[in-house]
Formats: structure tokens, sequence, C-alpha cells
């Protein structure tokens, strides 16, 4: 077992994989963490089908190029097909002339029969964009991740360097703006790197699963928790430990790793779920006095009551001073 778990990281193939899902688990839920308190769960949906587009498009222009491979360009198109996408679900949803589903709606439909239609006029097959819609982390090149990195250096830089003014827009927008702070800029670096995040964990889980590894890890802090850094911290420790544990699962069985990763997460959630109430009637059950330095100054007798039948309280220490 060991001499198998040492080959599987020196391996190069394993390598580049482990540190793309690295990579993933740990930006993913973090941006998924504004989405969430944004109410925008499905944006990396309507994200991924758009970067579809993008993909297909790449393949297009490679194919014109006389390229080899013709998916050279797959994954810069992906970037700017979903950078625009984003970027115009997000004018669109602060003009208010759409609804936030509907945009949505727009983006999934659009995607979908956008990457289908241009696949076909470059050549391709619908077969050629399964490894883009459900991850092959076995195409991964050197190119790939070296791209994936600058993506992921990108995303933290923002997630987490603007974190204090992104939480502010997300949690209310209208004292956002009586604050000064720049509300539509921080929404639309909100979108954009929800659009590189979606591009970056392309390869690992697939585009149609991308938005569960964004979301699933956050449900997950979230029964445990309730501080914003808090989750973030624990929803991005859920999210590498579900990438890199399920892809060394797949190193051994044959199993898809995007498939494989989402249901690990999703098993994390339901564990979770039901463990957390137990967990939090036991503190209840075992609570202690925060203070036990502090002497109580009420005592509480339940078996007397006052004449409108509340609870007579009396002082350790004697009589009420104040009384006659």
């Amino acid at each position: 077992m060991i001499d198998e778990l040492v080959y599987m990281l020196t391996d190069p193939l394993m390598q580049r994989a482990l540190i793309a899902a690295l990579l993933v688990g740990l930006t993913a839920p973090i941006v998924g963490t504004y989405l969430v308190q944004r109410r925008l769960s499905l944006l990396g949906d309507g994200i991924g089908h758009v970067a579809l587009t993008g993909v297909a498009l790449g393949w297009l222009v490679g194919a014109a190029m006389g390229l080899v491979p013709q998916d050279v360009l797959a994954i810069p198109g992906a970037v700017i097909a979903a950078v625009v996408g984003s970027v115009a679900i997000e004018i669109v949803r602060s003009r208010g002339r759409t609804s936030g589903d509907v945009a949505l709606a727009l983006l999934f439909y659009g995607g979908i029969a956008g990457g289908v239609l241009l696949i076909g006029i470059a050549g391709g097959t619908q077969s050629n964009l399964m490894a883009y819609l459900f991850g092959s982390i076995s195409t991964v090149t050197g190119a790939d991740l070296v791209l994936t990195v600058i993506l992921g250096v990108v995303i933290l830089a923002v997630g987490l360097g603007l974190r204090a003014a992104l939480f502010t827009v997300s949690q209310d927008e209208e004292f956002a703006i009586a604050s000064g702070l720049p509300v539509r800029f921080l929404n639309i670096a909100v979108a954009v790197v929800a659009a590189l995040t979606v591009t970056v964990a392309m390869r690992v889980v697939g585009l149609l699963l991308v938005s569960a590894l964004m979301i699933v890890p956050v449900a997950v802090a979230q029964l445990v928790t309730r501080s914003f850094s808090r989750t973030m911290l624990l929803a991005a420790i859920v999210g590498v430990t579900v990438c890199v544990t399920g892809l060394s699962i797949t190193y051994w069985h044959n199993w898809s790793p995007g498939a494989t990763i989402v249901v690990l997460a999703i098993v994390v959630y339901a564990v979770v779920a039901t463990v957390a109430p137990a967990i939090a009637r036991g503190r209840r059950r075992h609570h202690h006095d925060p203070h036990p330095d502090i002497p109580d100054d009420v005592r509480v007798r339940p078996e007397s009551t006052s004449v409108q039948g509340a609870p007579a309280a009396e002082r350790k220490g004697g009589d009420d001073p104040c009384s006659a």
C-alpha cells in the first residue's frame, strides 16, 4: 500500500492532477461563500454553460488556424466566454430589466446550444465536449496547469484580499452604497472570480458539476458555524479534502473524478447534517456558566411564585436592601 501511494505521488500525471485538484478545492468554496451569501447559488451553473460555448469557440479558432491539438485554445476560450457571460448577467441583474432567474435560464440554454453548434462547425463531435462537461483530469497538460495556477492565484487574491468589502456588498448592498464602497465594481469582481473559478475547475470536475463544488462545501460549513470567516475557512478545508480524496480514489478505481468528488462532498454534507443537531443538543445540555468566577446575584426559586404567577427571586446573601 505504501509503495502504491509513493508511486502515485511520483507519477507526473498525478502530480499535475493533485495540484489542480488542490487549487480547485481551495478556490471554489471561497468564491461559493460569496455566491451563497448573495443567493446566487446557481450562477456557477449558468457560467459553466457559457464556458462550454467558449470551449467550442476555442476549438473553432484552433481548427481555422491549423493548430495541433485543436483544443489548445479551449481553456482560453472558456475563460473569455465565462468572464463576458458573468459580467453580462451582473449588468442585467443590476439594471433590473430581467429577473435573475430568467437571466440564468438564458445562460443555461444559450451556452449549451452555442457549444454544440460551434463544435459541429469546427469539425468535432459532441463526444469531444464530454471531457469538459464532466471533467477529465488525465488530460491536464503542463500548460493547463500553469494557467490553472495563475487563475487560482488571481481568485485567491481577490477573494481574500477584498474579503471585507465583498462581504459587505454580499450582505447588504444598500449599506455598502451608503458606506461609499464601489458596489458596481465589487459586484463585477465577484462575477469575474466566479467565472475564473468555473474555468479553473473545468478539467477537474467538469462544467456541469463545478457549481456543486462551489456550493456544497459552503453548505457543510454553515451547518456547524455561523461566522462568515469561519464558514469560508471550513468550506475551503472541506473542498480541499474531498477533491484530493476523490482524486486519490479514482487513481485505484476507474471512476469519473468529477462525479466521485461531488458525490463525496454530498456524503460529507449528509453525515454532518445528521450529526450536527445531536452535537448542538449536547452542547445545550452541558451548558456551563461562562463566568464561573463571578457570583450570581439572583437565584430563582421555581417552587414559589409571585402574585402574578412569575417565579420569585431572592438575592444571595439575604434580603433585598431596597425593601421596606
